[in-house]
């Protein structure tokens, strides 16, 4: 599904060149479950963008499905993430102005979708994920972890193939944390590839591999014993 060959990616600011990836080769097939670790600054998130098409390598080669995508315009890198890829981050992103379902439903405008089948989808969405009495409710009404469902519920209803998620669970407690796992389990069970970016060694043991990261480079590339 997703291949990376010799993809750095170098940040520069004034006279400062930061190398954030170093030629990273990498291969993710559909349906896996793939945690990223390693320290703060390793290049985990800038890895998490390239997969996901929100950045682009300042050289190598990155196969999305079959294409080739490095140097693509943004515009079809646009046009190529949306309902492939969904997205969870640590920092919920939702828009307080809209209600829960008005929130998810976001995601479904960008993608021709016929508003009765947009509300179709996003009443049962909702209700897949337990938040269905919340959804005239907005943002700030909400606790962390429902405002996290809020938010899967909002990467899932355009049924991507990926979900991407980078420390999903970083500002919730443990019990909602632990909920949070659980579903990207369900999801994956359900044929979803996974990829998350973590810092606990406990949500990492839970994917099917595991990826460690270190000065921007691929250290340990590991499965999850049987």
């Amino acid at each position: 599904m997703l291949k990376l060959s010799g993809v750095t990616k170098i940040h520069v600011a004034g006279e400062v060149r930061t190398t954030a990836l170093d030629r990273i080769d990498l291969e993710i097939g559909a349906g896996e479950y793939v945690a990223i670790t390693g320290p703060s600054g390793c290049g985990k998130s800038t890895l998490l963008g390239v997969l996901g098409l929100l950045d682009v390598p300042t050289s190598g080669d990155y196969w999305f499905d079959g294409q080739n995508v490095a140097g693509w315009s943004e515009a079809r890198l646009n046009a190529l993430r949306r309902g492939a890829v969904g997205f969870i981050f640590q920092s919920f992103n939702l828009i307080e102005e809209l209600c829960v379902f008005e929130n998810v439903e976001l995601a479904l405008e960008y993608t021709g979708t016929p508003a009765a089948e947009r509300r179709r989808r996003v009443g049962a969405m909702l209700e897949r994920l337990g938040i269905s009495h919340r959804s005239g409710h907005r943002p700030s009404q909400l606790s962390g972890g429902q405002q996290q469902r809020v938010a899967i519920a909002r990467a899932l209803v355009a049924r991507p193939s990926m979900l991407l998620a980078d420390e999903p669970t970083g500002n919730l407690d443990t019990a909602h944390g632990d909920e949070v796992m659980r579903l990207l389990r369900t999801i994956n069970a359900e044929g979803t590839t996974v990829v998350m970016v973590t810092h606990s060694p406990a949500h990492a043991a839970q994917a099917s591999r595991t990826l460690h990261l270190l000065d921007g480079r691929i250290v340990v590339d590991a499965l999850r014993a049987a």
